[in-house]
């Protein structure tokens, strides 16, 4: 197939048939199609070539970046966000032979300027996990989450896909399975921790119907959506305004602490399941210089008051 007949819908059909072949998440599937087909109409509004093999190195820069940045108004994060999407996709064609050149052989991400990672002070992690209601199920269930968030840093995606026989009760260990590299983990969890499983698990009961380790009184699977909704409303309750009550805060500030309490940047990678050490330096050089001393244990769970239920 010569590269002057693919064209862009062409190319992008041929990309995301690979990427099914090669079992990519759905929901990347859906971010690489969304973003590629707004670099499309970011072409086609300024009377650009949308041929892939006609478009240049010069015209992603030009026409591309410097349009979303001054033209769009789009932040650093989301220019490098649909950049991201277009380098996937035009190593695949070029890789392939679908293209002569590769436009984005040297193109490099926009460089940002790292603002600070928000985390939850003490109190608030206090006060938020003081707000679910441990006389009901949901309210221990969410409080357990709460808990396993701030213990191993997982991400939500991870966390509801945990199932009950994923807790290595004598290796004191969880596997995390729906990572979003593919690359199952196991993270540690403290004696704290695997107390509160128990408590949860006891009320939850070890046999039902479905085998997520969250799950809703119905017994289906708790969504990622249904714990980012919790946690926005347990932060409400709880009066915090200056940081996002997210699961994804639960993760920085697993790290922060983790930091503090001497945790190191190998022990962090592994734990976080990041690829790379990027990530981790961050964390590692924001945080680093709050510690005081070193600590063989550096469970976050071990700064907070212990509920009683």
């Amino acid at each position: 197939m010569r590269s002057d007949f693919l064209d862009f819908e062409d190319a992008l059909t041929l990309f995301l048939k690979d990427g099914e072949i090669r079992n990519i998440r759905e929901h990347t599937i859906r971010y690489y199609r969304n973003e590629l087909s707004s670099f499309k109409r970011i072409l086609e509004e300024q009377d650009v070539t949308t041929y892939p093999g006609e478009i240049t190195k010069d015209i992603i820069q030009e026409n591309v970046i410097l349009y979303m940045r001054d033209k769009a108004g789009l932040k650093t994060t989301s220019i490098n966000t649909r950049l991201r999407a277009i380098r996937a996709f035009f190593n695949y064609l070029y890789k392939n032979d679908y293209i002569p050149e590769n436009p984005v052989k040297a193109l490099s991400l926009v460089r940002d300027r790292k603002e600070v990672i928000a985390t939850f002070s003490t109190k608030q992690l206090n006060d938020i996990l003081g707000k679910p209601d441990l006389k009901t199920f949901t309210g221990v269930r969410d409080y357990t989450y709460m808990l396993l968030l701030l213990e191993t840093g997982v991400r939500a995606n991870e966390l509801v896909g945990m199932q009950v026989n994923d807790i290595k009760w004598e290796e004191s260990t969880m596997l995390v399975r729906n990572t979003k590299g593919y690359k199952q983990r196991f993270v540690p969890l403290s004696p704290t921790m695997k107390d509160a499983l128990r408590r949860y698990i006891s009320i939850r009961g070890s046999i039902v119907d479905c085998n997520a380790l969250f799950v809703t009184v119905d017994d289906t699977p708790l969504t990622k959506r249904q714990v980012q909704s919790r946690i926005h409303d347990y932060g409400e309750q709880a009066g915090i305004k200056d940081v996002r009550c997210s699961p994804h805060t639960f993760r920085h500030t697993f790290a922060k602490m983790s930091v503090k309490n001497g945790a190191g940047i190998f022990e962090l990678q592994q734990i976080l399941g990041h690829t790379t050490f990027d990530m981790v330096r961050t964390y590692v050089n924001l945080f680093a210089d709050d510690v005081k001393e070193q600590h063989r244990k550096f469970s976050p769970l071990n700064t907070l008051k212990k509920r009683n239920y």
